[in-house]
């Protein structure tokens, strides 16, 4: 390049920076759950900011945070769920970005600011927040729907068309539910007892997959462990599902943007941060996605159904969502002995 180019591109960059934030360049590279971006997000991302955005997918925690052990992930930006970014926080992977001192931070619903994983928010910004129960078809089943039962000791009509979460913590979760029993449990004898549930009810399940949306749109099972907003998504496509509140109880949880701390492209993922916290950008996550989410104002942006479906506004005589934090390891590797268990 010659020095008068060099002149005129150095000219032409100064003259754009001070234009304001909403110029950038480069890449900015972001490790999702899978079906979970909307694809306008990330249109209006680089078109407002000149930033080419490249998307991968996983779909659990755990194959994430694998990848990210492991070290030169290339990725930018990460959405762990809050027991996970918890994790995260304390293993130093996360770049403490401050997004409390961003400038759409005020628009964050606070009851979402003093969180367990992540207090004051000096680490991560909501993305969406649910819950995770099951969904089941009315027409094959139509007696109560709201107990852990129909997982575990199915009525007939349910018994093979039943898909669960290939989710070690929630599966564990669902069964201590079911028995009463406390989680992040290390007592042997429950232990036990919910390992002995598992392995009888697993002849019931036809699989266990993530893909909840698909396998009950495509009609392969008529129950499904699943979240929420997928619930919705499903139901759009199959008016007969109705999600369940178990009266037994069921996980409450938040996923949540963060920025890796081997971030390639640090002040990129720095503005989609704050980008997100913005209410006309958060309504496009949840418009998409079909969950709510954390920052304030968003619901004028939201698709009118949003509003009021019943896998989204909880009944009044619901019980209030259980969000489980990290548990011990000693207790991680008896889940673990209990899931491979399972598996087998």
């Amino acid at each position: 390049m010659t020095t008068s180019r060099k002149h005129i591109v150095a000219t032409l960059a100064a003259a754009m920076a001070l234009a304001g934030p909403a110029w950038a360049e480069g890449e900015l590279n972001i490790y999702n759950w899978g079906n979970y971006t909307n694809p306008k997000l990330i249109e209006k991302f680089e078109k407002e900011f000149d930033v080419k955005v490249n998307l991968d997918g996983y779909d659990s925690n755990e194959i994430m945070l694998a990848k990210v052990r492991e070290g030169n992930s290339g990725y930018d930006i990460v959405v762990p769920s809050d027991s996970t970014a918890a994790i995260m926080v304390e293993q130093g992977l996360l770049a403490e970005t401050k997004p409390n001192e961003m400038e759409n931070f005020s628009n964050m619903d606070p009851k979402w600011v003093d969180v367990y994983w992540d207090p004051g928010r000096n680490y991560t910004v909501p993305w969406q927040w649910g819950t995770t129960a099951f969904t089941v078809d009315k027409d094959v089943y139509d007696g109560d729907i709201d107990t852990l039962a129909l997982l575990f000791e199915p009525p007939e009509e349910l018994k093979g068309r039943i898909n669960m979460l290939s989710d070690m913590p929630e599966v564990i979760n669902a069964a201590l539910r079911y028995r009463g029993y406390d989680r992040c449990n290390n007592n042997t004898d429950e232990l036990r007892d919910v390992t002995e549930l598992l392995i009888a009810a697993k002849p019931n399940w036809r699989t266990m997959d993530y893909a909840t949306i698909e396998k009950l749109t495509s009609g392969d099972v008529d129950l499904s462990q699943t979240w929420n907003g997928a619930a919705m998504r499903a139901r759009e496509q199959r008016p007969t599902l109705v999600y369940a509140y178990p009266k037994e109880g069921f996980t409450g949880w938040m996923d949540n943007a963060a920025v890796l701390a081997e971030a390639p492209n640090m002040e990129n993922a720095k503005l989609f941060m704050n980008f997100i916290m913005a209410p006309e950008n958060a309504a496009l996550i949840s418009n998409f996605a079909r969950y709510a989410n954390g920052i304030t104002g968003s619901e004028e942006f939201m698709d009118e159904e949003m509003r009021t479906a019943p896998e989204i506004v909880m009944p009044a005589d619901a019980p209030a969502p259980d969000f489980v934090q990290p548990c011990p390891q000693e207790v991680t590797d008896l889940y673990n002995r209990i899931w491979t268990k399972l598996k087998q």
